[in-house]
């Protein structure tokens, strides 16, 4: 007898439906609230790297414009500006130089490189490293070379680990043929 009764429970138990949106939603909220906290992790990922690239453009754009010679403080308030732009939690870097071709000697030579968190200056001896990133220049043309990097740290954690994000930007001075150091 016990059997049966058992059985017609189990039976009940079955066909009853009260309550099952409630168990979903508990077996599903976890999945659903990952889902969100990574969409938001992407977002901000890619909302973090396209503002370091518009920084690197920024700062490269305004100093093609420059007719007067730059100086540390200009480079100072260069470094200001990425960090405004860019709103990092972790240090940010910025490497400028303006780096010009010889076509007699075939290779790049640095005019002059300052730096900010970088560990190193560009030098002669150093460009040559870079140069299959730099751009094809007719004799004696300089470009300014603006290098940025900044840490990327995630919000939450959800399979994206912190990333170095670099930037890479060049333009010709505009209104002068060479951004003259100061000194």
């Amino acid at each position: 007898m016990s059997r049966s009764i058992l059985k017609n429970f189990l039976g009940r138990f079955s066909r009853d439906e009260s309550g099952s949106v409630s168990v979903e939603f508990v077996l599903m909220f976890p999945l659903l609230f990952w889902v969100i906290m990574a969409c938001y992790t992407y977002f901000d990922g890619y909302r973090q790297s396209a503002a370091n690239l518009k920084a690197a453009f920024t700062i490269s754009d305004l100093i093609s414009r420059e007719t007067a010679g730059i100086n540390e403080t200009y480079i100072d308030s260069m470094q200001r500006l990425l960090n405004l732009m860019t709103r990092s939690q972790s240090a940010t870097k910025v490497r400028i130089s303006v780096i010009r071709w010889d076509e007699e000697d075939d290779r790049y030579y640095v005019d002059w490189s300052r730096v900010r968190g970088y560990q190193d200056e560009l030098t002669n001896a150093t460009i040559g490293d870079m140069a299959e990133r730099l751009p094809t220049m007719p004799d004696e043309e300089r470009v300014i070379l603006v290098e940025t990097s900044n840490t990327y740290i995630p919000p939450f954690r959800v399979g994206i680990n912190e990333m170095e994000m670099d930037n890479f930007v060049f333009t010709r001075p505009r209104f002068t043929n060479q951004v003259a150091w100061a000194s």
